[in-house]
């Protein structure tokens, strides 16, 4: 065979490939998804937020934590200022947002905050807020003590590690352990790109604690959010190009088991849980295709799912909120407490519904 047919064979093969791999992405991104408005009662945006909560929780006493501002390469951003945590009272008859000043040796001027877990101690009542940080592009944790009286986060140390390499969520199990996810094998950014591209499944979990840190679960395309149940029996990974949930069991060994997988049907984001039901909110993207774009002409829309009785046979997946972008753009977080709901976007607005 001469070196012309090799080489326009090679060519064709090439092209096959690729258009091949696009197709696949497009099919994974959800990309020819469009929306039917599905809005949830007595809604309102909060005021005062305009560039994305990208993770909410809220506590017992009703009293929800915004993490904002986050910036991350490849995705539309509103402002050059550094990031901020806010707090939300939702026993307020009109609540309204209040940021968190931050005392200590920390450089507020880089804190790209990102997914965001508390955890309370038992034995003396210390609250521990745990962020997710990308100052300068890098993946770091910090770990502050909140503050009640003087509505404050005092610094208390930030972890690094090899292994904590493109940190998108976590969960905070103690004082200072936790499980994470990394939602790319590689921290590189050209590389993350060529992961996508070949829908690689080499994201995973990572479990931290002062005396061993290891890989607990791995095999996801896109491991993002990540919570416990009410029982603390169990994790629950979102795997977003995947659009499913996965029930891990951890063991006594930290090691997690997998359980099961749910299908949503949409990309899913950050997971919040409901303490009264034991349900499942998250917050999703419901074209990531649009999402990626950031398009304002034909913004990404934003897309609720709620899983009820998840260990059952049969979990059940409902569509509780959807929209084109009208009002919210990219939302990538609910977060629910007694009747009422937050969703966070990435870089966009936070709304409140209440459903009763």
């Amino acid at each position: 065979m001469g070196k012309l047919a090799v080489l326009s064979l090679a060519v064709v093969a090439l092209a096959v490939f690729i258009g091949e791999r696009l197709v696949t992405l497009r099919h994974v991104a959800l990309s020819y998804r469009e929306l039917t408005q599905n809005y949830l009662p007595n809604c309102h945006l909060i005021k005062g937020i305009e560039c994305g909560s990208e993770d909410i929780t809220i506590i017992d006493d009703g009293l929800a934590f915004l993490s904002t501002g986050v910036k991350a390469p490849g995705l539309p951003f509103c402002s050059d200022d550094p990031g901020k945590i806010y707090t939300l009272n939702l026993l307020d008859s009109e609540p309204k947002i209040k940021a968190l000043s931050i005392k200590g040796d920390f450089d507020q001027d880089t804190f790209n905050p990102h997914g965001i877990s508390v955890y309370t101690d038992d034995k003396d009542g210390t609250m521990y807020l745990f962020v997710i940080n990308h100052p300068r592009g890098n993946s770091q944790v910090e770990i502050f003590e909140f503050v009640k009286d003087e509505h404050a986060l005092k610094y208390i140390k930030t972890i690094e590690h090899e292994l904590l390499h493109s940190v998108n969520d976590i969960v905070a199990v103690g004082t200072e352990s936790f499980y994470a996810t990394n939602d790319h094998y590689f921290s590189n950014e050209i590389l993350k790109i060529v992961e996508n591209f070949f829908t690689l499944p080499w994201c995973d979990v990572i479990y931290y604690s002062p005396e061993t840190v290891q890989v607990v679960a791995d095999g996801f395309l896109l491991a993002n959010g990540i919570n416990l149940s009410l029982d603390k029996r169990y994790l629950y990974v979102s795997d977003v190009l995947k659009h499913t949930v996965t029930v891990l069991e951890i063991k006594k060994n930290t090691v997690l088991s997998r359980v099961k997988e749910i299908n949503v049907g949409s990309l899913a984001d950050n997971i919040e849980l409901d303490r009264e039901s034991g349900d499942l909110w998250i917050g999703c993207h419901p074209n990531g295709f649009k999402f990626m774009l950031g398009d304002p002409n034909d913004p990404p829309g934003s897309e609720v799912i709620k899983i009820e009785n998840i260990h059952s046979e049969k979990p059940l997946v409902t569509q509780v909120y959807s929209d084109n972008g009208s009002v919210i753009i990219g939302s990538s977080v609910a977060a629910p407490y007694r009747g009422k709901v937050l969703i966070g976007t990435v870089y966009h607005k936070v709304l409140l519904c209440d459903r009763k």
